[in-house]
């Protein structure tokens, strides 16, 4: 916007008539609008781990010790404002202001199930949106959280490849569907299942690892947390190096070509490769390692994939959980029956690998992942 500038002195504190009509000196206007400038680019405090607190604290002349305030405030009281971070003096909180908000953003959207599962729905970088959906079942609260804006993998079954992929979201995104649920007190279990590939965002998934696992924040133990991933093999390394995090692959078919067919990922990392890289690892103690296998009715779901799972997996500690088929629009892929799953789960328990078949949850509600996210993005474009 253009600004019509009187001098009337030629230094400076020269006046000025700024856009209200009011008399105005030229420094002040500046300082004005860098403080404006500012509020546009306030970084949101729920996200950074305290190492990134501190040096932030430090570069505004704050002293150290307010960052771990900082990070009580933020993680263990999930406060929704500065001010409200009392034991920090009033002049500290107003330079913080100047330079950073808390980061909480509340869900724009939320479906619930008859049977308690709630789908809520964030909206994040750009417009774009994202879900997470909490899972209630007795003593025990779990909530599957997104790591990506759409996904790269693009396996067909899935509605979130069928967004493509958009963007990776900020460690702020990614906790703050943690730490903004309106259950959040009830959550026991944290599982990265939702949205995307999180080993194709692993900087920011690890920085909101250690958020929820560190002493300042919530001092989860890495056991209440699972991740998910197709098999990105540099990524799944680091994550398997990183801490004793469940690991959970997305396996689906025991034949390389067939697995091809349903998963692009596939070609370029091989199961049989990850196998062998998950081998070097121990899984016989707390840390666990899951298969999760989809069964499509005629695709994968013979004795004869069973046979070839067992093979496959011969010398890894490990379990499989047999999923139920969400079904998506334009996908030719139909689900099994539940004689023909707990056929399947008990063949494979009876020859050596405990197999489970995960409860069907929310089966009123949108039920396969990214389908709420699908239709609030169309009826964004329609309604622009």
């Amino acid at each position: 916007m253009a600004i019509q500038i009187n001098i009337t002195k030629k230094e400076n504190n020269a006046i000025f008539y700024n856009k209200e009509g009011h008399k105005e000196t030229f420094l002040n206007y500046l300082c004005n609008i860098n403080v404006a400038n500012m509020g546009n680019d306030k970084k949101p405090l729920l996200g950074m781990t305290l190492a990134e607190i501190k040096s932030s604290v430090a570069e505004i002349g704050m002293p150290a010790f307010t960052a771990k305030q900082i990070a009580d405030w933020i993680y263990c009281k999930r406060v929704q404002s500065i001010s409200e971070m009392t034991n920090i003096s009033l002049k500290n909180r107003e330079i913080l202001e100047q330079h950073f908000v808390t980061g909480f953003s509340e869900p724009v959207e939320a479906m619930r199930s008859i049977d308690g599962t709630t789908k809520y729905l964030y909206k994040v970088t750009n417009g774009h949106f994202v879900e997470a959906v909490y899972i209630p079942d007795g003593e025990r609260a779990t909530l599957c959280v997104s790591s990506q804006v759409g996904c790269k993998m693009n396996c067909l079954f899935c509605m979130t490849g069928k967004q493509r992929y958009t963007a990776n979201l900020t460690t702020n995104e990614i906790v703050n569907q943690i730490f903004a649920l309106p259950e959040f007190e009830k959550l026991t279990n944290i599982v990265f299942m939702g949205m995307g590939e999180p080993c194709d965002n692993l900087d920011n998934l690890l920085r909101g690892i250690e958020i929820l696992t560190a002493d300042y924040a919530t001092a989860w133990s890495p056991h209440r947390l699972t991740v998910s991933s197709v098999g990105v093999r540099k990524g799944l390394k680091r994550l398997l190096d990183s801490g004793d995090y469940h690991i959970a692959i997305s396996l689906h078919h025991p034949d390389p070509k067939s697995r091809s067919e349903l998963m692009p990922a596939e070609r370029g990392y091989s199961i049989t490769e990850i196998i062998q890289l998950l081998k070097e690892y121990d899984f016989s103690h707390q840390r666990r390692l899951t298969f999760e296998y989809i069964v499509f009715k005629g695709v994968n779901d013979s004795n004869m994939h069973a046979r070839r799972l067992l093979k496959l997996l011969d010398g890894l500690d490990c379990r499989i959980n047999l999923i139920r088929y969400h079904a998506i629009p334009e996908v030719p892929l139909e689900g099994v029956d539940n004689e023909s799953m707990t056929r399947f789960r008990d063949y494979l328990t009876a020859n050596g690998i405990f197999t489970t078949i995960r409860a069907s949850r929310g089966e009123d509600i949108f039920a396969a992942c990214g389908m709420l996210s699908t239709a609030k993005q169309n009826q964004q474009k329609e309604t622009n």
